[in-house]
């Protein structure tokens, strides 16, 4: 047994267990946070959508420095982490999901990865599920959101202006 525990202790020590372990943060939604609404985009669509969004996925890359280093720090109670990325299936189709955040570290390239479990039901895409577990690099980070205990949001540029956007005429039948 003490051979064991030695054993164990090394391998904390040496960063070995957290790599190969990865707890689940809690997420906490308040019952009135606000709904995400899916919208089906012809080709049409999605091109407006991606100009549109542009200015708002650099501004929330530019932002999301901050909110990873509160996480880092940990967030009050009740306080969840998610960001949103698209996922992608071997049909070329993409969706755009929340993750809620586990965790965030380096891989074995050195490059940082974001590690969470998709928080969205999945609609389009195929291969994906909701709470799937799901590892992907910062890079490929389109905004971020931290949902408060009071049903409130920080961030999620993006998700607010969809809220609103309407298609340009020209993609209306």
């Amino acid at each position: 047994m003490r051979t064991c525990i030695t054993v164990l202790s090394l391998l904390v020590c040496a960063g070995v267990i957290p790599r190969m372990v990865h707890a689940q943060q809690p997420v906490n939604v308040a019952p009135n946070a606000p709904v995400d609404h899916p919208v089906s985009m012809d080709s049409c669509i999605i091109a407006a959508v991606n100009r549109a969004v542009a200015p708002l996925i650099a501004r929330a890359k530019a932002t999301y420095p901050d909110a990873k280093a509160r996480f880092l720090r940990g967030l009050p109670p009740k306080h969840s982490f998610f960001v949103i990325t698209r996922l992608h299936d071997s049909l070329g189709r993409f969706e755009q999901v929340f993750v809620a955040v586990d965790s965030i570290r380096a891989d074995a390239t050195r490059r940082q990865v974001i590690v969470g479990r998709i928080w969205s039901p999945i609609h389009l895409v195929t291969g994906y599920q909701l709470k799937q577990r799901y590892i992907f690099p910062e890079a490929d980070l389109v905004d971020w959101l931290i949902a408060r205990p009071d049903g409130s949001e920080e961030g999620n540029l993006v998700g607010n202006f969809m809220d609103t956007w309407q298609p340009p005429a020209t993609c209306r039948p």
